[in-house]
């Protein structure tokens, strides 16, 4: 038997193997990636030309270029003189521009955008996604990924398929690409220096009943927004068809080929790039995402419940960073005549809503408790009353009077990308009003 001394000696040189074969895997999954390894989306689309086509123009393809983020985010930039504050506004372009960011430039939203490489500016991309080889957090992009080098030597591609043998790349089956998890690295933001929750809609995936352990009921984030395409919004609460069709022009048909349209909720910013289809694809989801009812059983004591239930999304509603998506509720109450007696949740002028509004939305607050609008400066969630999904809230609305017999409610449910009020505090060519869309709404007569 061999003594302690020696097994001691044994184990610290294993220890210490151990810990140089550690850093030299850290090391290298550091290792800075040039730019020059990806590839174009436009070669990629030489053999994938219908799903280029699909993902041209989507919010993917234009994360960087979206005129609403960039001024958005360099306004928020401005004015701040605290590090941490300044940190997490410089740090949208970690998902914004990920070639970018993972290639070296920009590395912070203050760069030179001008100055970005050309590929970089093409968001989300075909080689990006498809390089990704495992994750390392489950927030602020942790994706790890192992590209090519360049188009003479493309190196392997991950996807969906275990049988896939294409003439340009190798390629291999990779489970990660048919979950929800390749999603979720961008689609939950912490706030770099706080910490705090900036976006959940992965862990609202996560905690919700479409992550079912049972696969017959379990939906994942593809199984609905990579399944949609025009005329069919794939919805919690619609059929979701599989899509036939093949990868490319000569390759094999497949039951199901994954859509690359990458709809949310923006139903603006691809029709001022020619994405019209997407924005009618934004529209025709969240008009599948929601219904509305009015309970007038209170109505005698001068209230009015109004019941929203998510019955087709995935998520929260609304989803994203909380505050800066408006869903609201507008309520109208009109006489026999037609004539307006009450109502709620309208714009004024500015096309700013009244104070009195019913929003579904995330409050963020700084170390004090008080609700700020600039979310570099969130420290606390104050306030989430945001819609979970499969879930219904009720909301009570305290009326001036008993409306009459024969009076109609009118209740409608609005969302837009934006609250026009953020919109009116940038300098420069002011934003024309985005465009409202009605998820739901119901009318009941009295």
């Amino acid at each position: 038997m061999l003594s302690f001394k020696t097994r001691l000696k044994i184990y610290l040189g294993l220890s210490a193997g151990i810990i140089v074969l550690f850093g030299a895997t850290i090391a290298l999954s550091q290792d800075k990636i040039d730019i020059e390894q990806f590839i174009s989306p436009e070669t990629c689309g030489g053999c994938h030309a219908e799903i280029f086509e699909q993902w041209e123009n989507s919010m993917h393809n234009l994360a960087h270029k979206d005129p609403v983020y960039s001024r958005v985010s360099q306004f928020l930039r401005k004015g701040l003189i605290n590090e941490g504050e300044i940190q997490e506004a410089e740090s949208c372009v970690k998902c914004h521009t990920p070639v970018g960011h993972l290639t070296g430039f920009p590395e912070k939203l203050s760069d030179d955008l001008s100055k970005t490489p050309e590929i970089a500016t093409k968001g989300i991309q075909c080689d990006y996604c498809h390089s990704v080889e495992t994750v390392k957090r489950m927030y602020n992009n942790g994706l790890v990924l192992k590209p090519g080098q360049g188009e003479d030597d493309p190196g392997i591609k991950y996807g969906p398929f275990d049988d896939a043998e294409p003439d340009f790349h190798e390629a291999l089956y990779s489970k990660l690409h048919t979950q929800s998890q390749i999603c979720g690295t961008c689609h939950n933001v912490k706030h770099v220096s706080f910490g705090t929750d900036l976006e959940t809609t992965y862990t609202e995936w996560q905690n919700s009943p479409y992550n079912s352990k049972d696969p017959a009921k379990r939906i994942e984030c593809q199984g609905c927004h990579m399944y949609q395409r025009p005329g069919i919004p794939s919805t919690g609460s619609t059929p979701r068809p599989e899509n036939p069709g093949s990868a490319t022009e000569y390759s094999e048909e497949r039951p199901h080929i994954f859509t690359h349209y990458f709809v949310g909720g923006n139903s603006s910013v691809p029709g001022t790039f020619d994405g019209h289809d997407k924005d009618q694809m934004a529209v025709e989801r969240l008009q599948n995402a929601a219904t509305i009812s009015v309970d007038i059983s209170l109505i005698e004591q001068k209230k009015l419940n109004i019941i929203v239930t998510n019955t087709g999304a995935g998520h929260s509603i609304p989803t994203g960073v909380g505050d800066l998506r408006q869903v609201w509720l507008e309520v109208t109450i009109q006489d026999k005549a037609n004539k307006t007696s009450f109502q709620t949740g309208v714009m004024n002028d500015k096309h700013e809503l009244s104070k009195d509004a019913v929003i579904f939305r995330t409050v963020f607050g700084d170390e004090k408790g008080n609700p700020v609008v600039n979310i570099a400066k969130a420290k606390k969630v104050l306030k989430d009353n945001r819609i979970k999904a499969k879930q219904s809230v009720i909301k009570t609305m305290d009326l001036p009077f008993i409306p009459k017999k024969d009076a109609t409610i009118i209740a409608r449910l609005l969302y837009r990308g934006m609250p026009q009020k953020i919109l009116n505090l940038i300098p420069g060519k002011p934003f024309k009003p985005l465009p409202i869309v009605v998820m739901a709404k119901v009318e009941k007569r009295i």
